[in-house]
This record gives structure tokens, sequence and C-alpha cells, in this order.
């Protein structure tokens, strides 16, 4: 991997958080091998990573090589198209790991760069990490929907939770350690959206934000599924709303209820299933109109299942701690009905493992699906 698209793709993490609905980018313009221009983008900037880098290295730019870790955007949006600039500036190649496949450019911005005489160069050795960078950005480019991921806390033989309160031996406490908790807030971060269920929130009485304090394009959307409005509005979730959270109800919810969360600032959408419970496709669904690009469920065991049973979630994102719960109460992390037979089994693919701290690691897979 070229040193100057490594330094591109660190660059680019720096936005993380801050670009959104729109990807991380970065630049790095090279001249007779020496970094002239660097630069990443931010919702907040505007400006395009590519923009950026050429700014900085002004006429150093002509006949230099720009590295940049998406193809250069061909259409007008809040700015010019990048191309343009890159054209206008004089570059004489530009290298990068992979195309767009936002369709109002999927390879319009490569071809438009030949056309004009810039060199192009692809590489492949930067693609893997170039696609993790953006993964949400390029899955809903590519499917037009919000990409899901499933979080949980988890022991080695699979539970989240002691027994529930009222059960023989309930003891409440945290699975993992302060270092993968910590963790946690930067996948947080990395996250448009973020839901629960209700009787997470009753139980833990949590606030689900995004406390890395860093920059974001848009708040983290707090999501809380709540058939029946028992949301109490003297909890911590309710009085921190700024508008920023979302309850999931369904028709049955009381209409007292609801005008007394509504008066709080908390936006509420009926979403349900014939059955009268939440639809988790019609949240998906709303998500991505909106186009929010990234929703993580942190949730608890009820939930987890439906999430998967429902097909919505894309991926998971399981951190293990060296612990045995066992018996028969303690939560397992996916509840519910579940599959009766090992060959209906939900099939995961392209599993990462991931070391978080002493004695605790993470595994990342996705969802293996017929499409």
């Amino acid at each position: 991997m070229s040193q100057y698209l490594t330094e591109a793709l660190e660059l680019a993490e720096r936005g993380w958080g801050a670009t959104s609905p729109n990807p991380a980018v970065g630049a790095v313009v090279v001249r007779e091998g020496e970094v002239v221009g660097r630069g990443y983008h931010t919702w907040a900037g505007v400006r395009h990573a590519e923009v950026i880098a050429l700014e900085e290295a002004g006429e150093r730019a002509r006949g230099a090589t720009m590295f940049v870790t998406l193809e250069p955007c061909s259409h007008q949006g809040r700015t010019p198209p990048c191309v343009d600039s890159i054209l206008a500036a004089g570059i004489r190649k530009v290298i990068a790991p992979i195309e767009d496949p936002n369709p109002k450019v999927s390879g319009s911005g490569f071809r438009k760069l030949r056309e004009a005489g810039v060199e192009v160069e692809m590489e492949p050795e930067s693609r893997a990490r170039a696609t993790t960078l953006n993964e949400a950005f390029l899955h809903f480019m590519r499917t037009g929907r919000t990409l899901v991921t499933l979080k949980a806390a988890v022991t080695l033989d699979g539970k989240i939770a002691a027994p529930e309160d009222g059960t023989p031996g309930y003891t409440p406490g945290w699975i993992t350690s302060d270092v993968a908790r910590a963790h946690v807030q930067t996948l947080r971060h990395h996250h448009d959206a973020i839901l629960t269920g209700i009787g997470t929130v009753l139980a833990d009485d949590c606030r689900l934000t995004d406390r890395l304090g860093m920059e974001r394009s848009r708040p983290l959307l707090r999501i809380v599924l709540d058939s029946q409005l028992r949301l109490p509005p003297e909890s911590q979730l309710a009085k921190s709303c700024d508008g920023d959270v979302l309850v999931v109800t369904t028709s049955a919810a009381s209409a007292e209820r609801r005008k007394r969360l509504e008066s709080m600032g908390i936006r509420l959408e009926v979403l349900e299933n014939k059955d009268g419970r939440v639809s988790f496709p019609a949240v998906v669904d709303l998500l991505s109109r909106e186009h929010y690009l990234s929703l993580m469920i942190e949730a608890g065991s009820r939930v987890n299942w439906s999430a998967l049973e429902a097909g919505i979630a894309d991926k998971i994102f399981f951190y293990y701690a060296a612990k045995i719960l066992g018996g028969l109460y303690s939560l397992p992390v996916a509840g519910g009905v579940g599959r009766r037979r090992r060959k209906d089994a939900i099939q995961f693919r392209n599993v990462r493992l991931h070391t978080i701290g002493s004695d605790e690691f993470a595994v990342e897979a996705w969802v293996e699906r017929e499409f």
C-alpha cells in the first residue's frame, strides 16, 4: 500500500461522524516525492478533501499526483465537481482504491479525468481499508438502505445479562470492561442513529448519547421502540431530548402519553405490523428515506432477536468478555422463539476479530443473505 494513500486514509478517518450523509474522504497531493497538500472532508467545512488539498498545494499542484480515498465527484452538489478543480489545478495523475457507487458518480469521475488526459490508477491493496472506511455510505448507495449493526456485550457462553429483576440470583453489573465500553463510544460516534427497546430504558435509565465530544454532522438520533408509550417523562433519555429522540410506537398507545412526550420535543412515529407490534422494517425504511446511513442497535435479548428475525440486521459487532454466567435464567444475546433446527440457524460471513483489551475481544461479521 502506498504511504501516501495510507496517509490519505488516515486523514479521511478524522472526518468520521462529521461527514454523513456524505462519505469520509482524504486526499494528499504529492510532487517530486514531497507532500504539498493535504485535506479531508467534514460536513461543516463544506469543501471536499480534494479541494482543500489543492488549495494548500497552490501552484505546486501543477504536474503533481493526487492520492484520494474515493473516486472524485463529477456532479454539482453543495459544491462544484471535484473533478473540475483537479483539472483546473493541473494534476497529472490520480491514484485511488475504489469507485464511488453513487449513481451520480459511479465511474464518471474517473472517466472525465481520463478524457482530459489525466492518468488514473487504481490501487487494489488499499481497497479493503477504503471500503471499511465508508461501509455505511457504500452500502446505502448500493442498496438505498440504512446499514444496521447489532451490537452487544456478551459472555463466552453467549449471555448478555444475569437473570432479570424478580428472579432468583439477580445481580446488576457490566459484562465488559471500561476499555470495551470506551470502544463502544467510538462505535456510536461512527453511526447516525442508535436504537433500543423500552425494556432497556426502563431497566437502565440510559441516555444513549455519543459521549466522545467530537464534531458530528448531525446529532446522534436516539430511537426507542415503545409500543405502549411507557417512556417516563422523567427518564434521562426524555429529559435530555434536544430534537434528537424518536419514539416508535403503535396505534394502541395512549393519546395522553403521546401529547406529553411530544410537548417535550420528542418525535413520535406510529410504525406497526398487522399484528399491532412495532415494525422493524418500517423503522429502517424511515431512516433510509431521511438519509441516515447507519443504525446501531443496543438493546435487550428480545429486541436483538426481533432485529435478526425481521431480516433488518446487516452485521453484528459483539464484544466478548472472558466470563461465563451459565444458568437457565440468564439472558442470551438473542432471545425470543429462535430457530428450532440447527440447519435454519442464521449464518454469517466475513468474520473479523478485534482485540479490545486484556482478555477481551470483539467479533464483527455480516449476516449471510441469499441476494
